[in-house]
């Protein structure tokens, strides 16, 4: 493994397998050592939903060795499974680190919100808000946070084209900034939006193929499809 100021998440020889036998991620070895939007695909059941508990820490590897320095926080989905106050103030004070001094929870707040795109929508209704918004919303509360790793499990599937878009460019945005960008590992189905990425790989058979461009990936499960 390479020494701990060169890596900021590593897996070295890493497997798991449920209770019922199944081994879900087999020697999976890889390294992301570097701010960016990083994409993952694969088929259902070929373990992103495992890996990313693995790198949050809610479950253990049964061999291997995981090393992260980062703060991770996941995104879900559906972004009605992960908020839960009444308005997007509130929502966010949920997520305001304990250590923050009170008379600087305000600026923390509205700073993520403008970050997300939703700057005017401190004392919003989360019903009110579309789709997008609420997972942009869920991406404030992973700044606010301080997280510095979004482990986003296919953030965009269940929204219109305008707000898969929405949320991409913010997460893109996030990613490249720069001051203090964040690294994001992305689950998709949606090939197209390996276009936007820094790099992309494929999840099979319990492991990750070695990162290449969006564009290599695109055309590699393009030929597979073609067979």
């Amino acid at each position: 493994m390479k020494s701990a100021e060169f890596r900021d998440l590593e897996f070295d020889n890493v497997s798991f397998s449920w209770p019922n036998g199944v081994k879900v991620i087999n020697q999976c070895s890889f390294v992301i050592e570097k701010p960016g939007l990083w994409m993952l695909v694969g088929e259902n059941g070929s373990g992103k939903s495992t890996l990313f508990r693995l790198i949050s820490g809610l479950i253990r590897p049964e061999t291997g060795k995981i090393f992260c320095s980062f703060k991770p926080s996941l995104v879900y989905q559906n972004p009605d499974h992960q908020l839960l106050m009444p308005t997007c103030k509130s929502e966010l004070m949920l997520c305001v680190p304990k250590t923050i001094s009170y008379s600087k929870v305000l600026d923390l707040i509205q700073s993520a919100l403008e970050k997300v795109d939703l700057g005017e929508m401190l004392d919003r209704p989360i019903h009110t808000l579309s789709g997008g918004q609420k997972q942009r919303l869920a991406l404030a509360g992973a700044v606010v946070s301080n997280s510095n790793l979004l482990l986003l499990d296919e953030p965009t599937a269940l929204l219109d084209p305008q707000s898969q878009d929405s949320v991409l460019k913010v997460v893109k945005k996030l990613t490249s900034s720069s001051i203090d960008p964040i690294t994001a590992i992305w689950v998709t189905h949606r090939l197209e939006e390996l276009f936007f990425c820094d790099g992309a790989a494929i999840l099979k058979n319990g492991r990750i193929s070695k990162w290449k461009s969006g564009s290599k990936v695109f055309q590699e499960l393009k030929s597979l499809a073609l067979r």
